[in-house]
């Protein structure tokens, strides 16, 4: 394993900034002697919430419980995908507290409980960002608020079929990572 004292950071440019995140380089001194630019982009911290909403909430559901989805037009790839809510962490939030509020704003409905599943760095090769998973369970409704930016359209999915149909084209990331990490804790 190299250690880190084998690399020197030269240079850390910052080459644009954007509303959404910020883009540059570092130079550094590689362990073999050579020097190399690492491009990234930096982006605030992000959670991801897997809301289960217990069956009979849902005056049309069926008699089981539900997993809460959005549906939205994604401009950067132009497509429409299925995804779990989610939303920037703001500063000061817990990621709990910020998967209660994304929930609310997103869907309408509030969190009686929300619980950490994970913490991670996304896509370490090219970004600076770090993301949580979040369970959210005891559904009530609330009050839904979007932002300027958001045309979603709120739906459901069966816990039992979730994983399936997230795993139907075109997939997300952030959606297959959330509930592969609640199944594996025994929650869907």
């Amino acid at each position: 394993m190299t250690d880190l004292d084998d690399w020197e950071l030269l240079e850390e440019v910052t080459e644009y900034e954007t509303p959404w995140y910020d883009g540059g380089y570092d130079r550094l001194a590689q362990p073999d002697g050579s020097e190399k630019r690492y491009y990234w982009a930096e982006l605030p911290p992000a959670v991801v919430v897997v809301a289960r909403i217990d069956a009979g909430v849902l005056e049309d559901a069926d008699d089981e419980d539900q997993l809460l989805f959005v549906e939205q037009y994604r401009p950067t790839i132009r497509e429409t995908h299925l995804e779990l809510p989610a939303g920037i962490v703001e500063d000061g939030e817990s990621y709990t507290r910020a998967a209660a509020r994304e929930l609310e704003e997103e869907t309408g409905f509030r969190p009686s409980s929300t619980a950490l599943l994970q913490e991670y760095a996304v896509a370490t090769g090219v970004l600076r960002h770090d993301r949580a998973v979040v369970y959210a369970e005891g559904l009530e409704p609330g009050e839904r608020e979007l932002d300027g930016n958001e045309f979603l359209e709120v739906t459901t999915v069966p816990v039992d079929d979730a994983l399936e149909r997230a795993r139907e084209q075109p997939a997300n990331d952030a959606t297959l990572t959330g509930l592969l990490l609640a199944k594996e804790d025994g929650l869907l």
